[in-house]
Formats: structure tokens, sequence, C-alpha cells
């Protein structure tokens, strides 16, 4: 009996656990349901605790909403922290504001005036103002026109240093490279007892040729 009343407790953990981690990622349950090839019902069902979710099951769902998998495993689980995701209205007006101020400093370095840049769009140079300040979004295919007419790249809009997607983008891209390391170097590198090793490679990285030229020939004085 005992044991029934823990497993029923870990059910509801976990579902507690999946529905925060859902939330925070913005995904439906429709979405999750999908995910899983299951219907909506049973994404309810398994964050109300009331059926238990296998093991498979959530490894695919801590995937799709970009959770490890220990978040549900953890002897001492934790919601999600608050300030994990920001909310699609804060993040909208943020990246509004930033493009404004890229477009601001695009015309100004270009040598461009409000009422010239108007002229490219034929629309006033009040509503060119309002998209500098991030009060009225841009549509894309303004942006594009502005764009050319400032000698930038739509790119330029999107550049990960002001994205707010772009520390997970890059550590994206850091995982994909590990990934791609061979194996024997993966296995190497995820040893804690090789991080001293490691440490000193990224130190000798950092040196000049110089002094790596001077290393060695004081290694092979020791040798010989």
């Amino acid at each position: 009996m005992a044991d029934q009343e823990a497993i029923l407790l870990r059910n509801r953990i976990i579902g507690v656990l999946l529905q925060d981690a859902r939330i925070r990622a913005g995904r439906t349950k429709r979405e999750c349901a999908a995910a899983l090839g299951v219907s909506t019902g049973t994404i309810t069902a398994y964050e109300e605790g009331r059926k238990p979710i296998s093991l498979p099951e959530l490894e695919i769902l801590a995937h799709f909403l970009q959770v490890p998998l220990s978040h549900f495993l953890d002897s001492n689980p934790e919601l999600l922290p608050e300030e994990s995701l920001p909310s699609a209205e804060e993040a909208i007006q943020l990246r509004h504001r930033i493009i404004g101020a890229l477009l601001r400093q695009a015309r100004q370095e270009e040598g461009k005036t409000l009422k010239e840049l108007a002229q490219v769009l034929g629309c006033s140079p009040r509503r060119i103002a309002s998209y500098e300040r991030g009060e009225r979004p841009i549509p894309v295919a303004e942006l594009e026109i502005l764009a050319r007419a400032l000698n930038r790249s739509l790119s330029h809009f999107m550049s990960e240093e002001y994205s707010l997607l772009g520390e997970w983008e890059r550590e994206q891209e850091r995982i994909k490279a590990f990934l791609e390391l061979p194996e024997e170097l993966q296995e190497f590198v995820i040893k804690p007892v090789n991080r001293s090793y490691l440490e000193v490679a990224m130190r000798l990285a950092e040196m000049p040729a110089s002094a790596l030229r001077t290393i060695a020939e004081g290694l092979l004085e020791i040798t010989y």
C-alpha cells in the first residue's frame, strides 16, 4: 500500500513538472500530444498525475520542451525559475526597440534624414520615427527595403548579438560541434579527471607562438 501511494505521488510530481515545463516553453497540450502521437486527453492525464508516463515518452517531451531529462527525475525537483523565459509580449516589445535602435543607427551612419528614409517607403517621417523608437512594428517587407536603402542586409537586424534567441542558438552550435567530435575525444572531454589537461590546453592555445617555441625547446633539452 505504501509503495502504491509513493507511485501515485511520484506521478503527480512528474505531472506538475511536465505542465510547468510545457507552459514555460510556450507549448500547448495539442503540440505535446502531436510530438508523442497521443491524444490531448492523455497529456492532461499525464500532467494531472492520473496516468503514468513512460521513460521514452518523457525523453521525447524533455527534448521537445528543451528541458533536461534530469529535471523530471531529480529527487529534489523544483519548478523552472520565473526568469527562464520572458513572456511573448515582453520579448516582442524588446525586439521592436532593438530593431528600431539599429535602424536609427544605420540611418545616422549613412547620413540619411528621416524625410529621406520616408521617401523610400512613400510614408511620413513621423512613421519612420515611430519605427526607430520601437513604438510601431516594422513589416518585414518594409524592413527589407529600408535595409537596402541603408546598405545593410536584413541579417543585420537579426544579429545573434541582439537576438533573445542568440544564446540558445550559440549553445546549440556548441552542442552540435561537440557531437561532431570523434567518440574518443568526447569521452576524454566529459571525464572530470581530464579537466586539468583541458585547462592547460586552453592556456597554451592563448599563448603566442614565440612562447610555445620556448617551451618546446625547454622540453627538448630535458629529453635529450
